[in-house]
């Protein structure tokens, strides 16, 4: 995993990490609430031996009495220890659960006898460790054999009387916290990650383009009044929005699809934005000076003409039967060198006209007489239609929504692409979040932020586009765009105006 997957990561579930570590430092904090506090206090003894005074006799004494501390420390916890403190202090206890409370440890290479007692009061420990420490001086010189003058070799001394402990020792308030803390950020950690892995929604270009080897193209990002202004392009050309859809355009004239231009523009389910995308890519194009064909190639729930705001009752439907010529149907608008065909009436099978001769032989000829044809298709996994019409085109262009669309649906759409042997040139990141971690500033790489640079309009543009806001589509007659006459299909555009017009 990169580092700016795992910030991404950490970013996406910060609230998660954040409330989870919250709630691990308030176990803590109620845990430590419920814990008795228990005092410690410790007495220490010394263990010397009583007989010789030259050096080697003390040095040998010294070494008698460090090979007995283990010894003396394993006796701390014995009733013979224990018994006369109990009698001494009048407790109510038995030696076995009095020892639970004593620890004795010997410092290595040393002479000395720690002692600690550990107890909910304080001044009962105290206590109990100076009672502990003088039994056990007590008993240890009576249970070493005697010396000849009938004295004890061993004498035990406290060197260090306990003293009543200020604060508890148990429970570790600051310890507590630390690792309740620490504990949750764990499990924090641990949910982002299972949280992440689970996630089948596509929200970034790496994880389309893993899934289905297609360059990513471009990323639209969301716009909650999008269903308002679907043509924002059109309606706020220096918007945000608008600014992604000419770098879409900027990304596609750099696709290398073997010298044809014409597009399938597709999604995996319905409401991905593959019908806005389609139509705003198109005024894109135009206004780049492009010639641009936009054909409606759904036949089965027609877009284009609705947002568009033409007349749809005859179109592509109309052509590919005979019913009508493409200069009769096809037509321009907003201004631009545009020219829209809609779908017209919808048949009763799609999927054969749209894999029809008259279909491949209509797209070889736009290609001819447009610089980019657009063709807005069905989704790929309810029905066939977009499959059957990329391969008579250049290639298709997936739209996927960002955090809606499934890997498994992506993956679905793929496959229907590859298994009639059509090529994905691209795909067309939507719907991306503004805010978060898979914002579209933030993980497209977009670094001016929501920051506008534009002129002031010239008065001919502002008269241009007020004249585009009133009128919408032109009702006047497209310029013909081609020579070449197509009996079958009924239709003749003639290209030798416009090469004339190039001439001159």
């Amino acid at each position: 995993m990169e580092l700016s997957e795992s910030i991404r990561i950490l970013r996406k579930n910060w609230l998660v990490i954040v409330l989870l570590t919250f709630v691990g430092l308030g176990a803590a904090v109620g845990f430590t609430a419920t814990r008795t506090p228990i005092y410690e206090s410790s007495s220490t003894i010394f263990v010397s031996t009583q007989a010789g005074s030259s050096a080697a006799e003390l040095q040998q004494g010294s070494s008698f009495a460090q090979a007995r501390i283990n010894t003396y420390v394993g006796l701390v916890s014995t009733p013979i220890v224990l018994e006369p403190v109990i009698a001494q202090l009048g407790l109510s206890t038995t030696p076995q659960a009095l020892a639970k409370e004593v620890k004795a440890t010997g410092t290595l290479n040393s002479t000395l006898i720690t002692l600690t007692v550990s107890d909910t009061d304080a001044v009962r420990a105290a206590t109990l460790a100076n009672a502990v420490a003088s039994s056990l001086s007590e008993v240890v010189p009576q249970l070493e054999p005697e010396a000849s003058d009938g004295t004890s070799p061993v004498r035990l001394s406290r060197v260090s009387e306990a003293q009543p402990s200020a604060s508890p020792s148990s429970p570790n308030v600051s310890l507590n916290l630390a690792l309740g803390a620490l504990i949750g950020l764990a499990l924090g950690l641990a949910a982002a990650v299972l949280r992440t892995s689970l996630d089948n929604r596509v929200r970034v270009p790496r994880e389309a383009e893993q899934i289905t080897g297609a360059p990513s193209i471009g990323a639209i990002a969301y716009d909650a009044k999008a269903t308002e202004r679907p043509l924002i392009v059109h309606a706020d050309p220096l918007s945000p929005r608008a600014e992604s859809f000419r770098a879409l355009r900027t990304n596609l004239q750099f696709l290398d699809m073997g010298g044809r231009a014409s597009f399938v523009v597709t999604s995996s389910i319905p409401s991905e934005g593959k019908s806005t995308t389609t139509i705003n890519l198109a005024i894109a194009l135009a206004d780049a000076g492009k010639r641009v064909a936009l054909l409606d190639a759904d036949l089965r729930k027609p877009k284009v003409a609705e947002y568009l705001s033409i007349e749809g009752g005859a179109g592509l439907t109309d052509v590919l039967i005979g019913r009508a010529k493409v200069n009769e149907v096809m037509l321009p608008w907003g201004g631009r060198s545009l020219y829209v065909l809609p779908a017209g009436k919808i048949p009763p099978n799609p999927s054969e006209l749209l894999g029809s001769a008259q279909m491949g032989t209509l797209l070889n000829m736009l290609e001819k007489d447009f610089d980019v044809v657009l063709c807005d298709a069905p989704p790929l996994l309810p029905v066939t239609d977009a499959a059957i019409l990329a391969r008579v085109t250049s290639g298709a262009l997936m739209v996927v929504a960002a955090g809606k669309t499934t890997k498994h649906q992506l993956s679905g759409a793929t496959e229907a692409l590859n298994t009639v042997g059509a090529k994905l040139a691209g795909f067309v990141m939507s719907m991306v979040p503004t805010r978060g971690p898979d914002s579209y500033y933030s993980a497209y790489g977009y670094g001016y932020g929501s920051y506008v640079y534009s002129e002031t309009p010239k008065k001919s543009d502002r008269a241009e586009r007020n004249r585009a806001k009133r009128g919408g589509a032109t009702t006047a007659a497209p310029e013909d765009p081609a020579d070449v006459t197509f009996d079958e299909l009924g239709f003749s555009l003639r290209r030798g105006t416009r090469e004339a017009q190039r001439e001159s």
